[in-house]
């Protein structure tokens, strides 16, 4: 049975197996640590029997006015764990906690442009494609800047599709 909670510090030192995807960004520790002191709601591992760590959800709250959002920065699944509906549940529960609790208008997310699986994926989930940012990943691979509407966007603004891509140094956030 797969156990869904909050990430702990010690979970650090024991999530380094599911990072090795050549598709999942890895950061250095104080990147993941800023994001567990300060969105501790945002960060959740999914765990297996056996206390083994099969995937993560790593995010925040962020933006002003109808830009106030949440943000996937990753979310990822051992290859042995995939094809369980996992990463879904994780996703879900990051929408649940920024519209319920954060009342956030949309979540966003950022995946490589040539990261089919993860499109489709996130499409399924109700996912548009907002965005294309050139030369996103490493300044060599474009992004795709996927966005959800929550229940506060009632008109779904924040889903329409901007007309032209932009550069890294155009994003509103960090």
């Amino acid at each position: 049975m797969t156990t869904i909670r909050r990430f702990c510090c010690n979970d650090l030192l024991r999530f380094a197996s599911v990072n090795l995807d050549h598709l999942t960004e890895t950061f250095n520790m104080s990147f993941y640590m800023t994001y567990l002191a300060r969105w501790p709601d945002y960060f959740h591992v999914a765990e297996a029997p056996g206390n083994r760590i099969m995937g993560y959800i790593m995010g925040k709250v962020e933006g002003q006015g109808e830009s106030w959002h949440g943000h996937v920065t990753a979310v990822t699944v051992a290859p042995e764990y995939r094809r369980q509906q996992l990463a879904k549940k994780l996703m879900n529960l990051l929408e649940e906690i920024s519209d319920k609790i954060d009342k956030a208008y949309f979540v966003d997310l950022f995946v490589r442009a040539s990261n089919t699986p993860a499109i489709k994926m996130y499409e399924k989930l109700g996912y548009v494609v907002y965005r294309r940012v050139l030369r996103y990943y490493s300044g060599e691979e474009d992004g795709l800047d996927m966005r959800k509407a929550l229940s506060r966007d009632v008109e779904k603004k924040s889903m329409i599709p901007l007309k032209r891509p932009v550069t890294p140094d155009e994003l509103e956030y960090d």
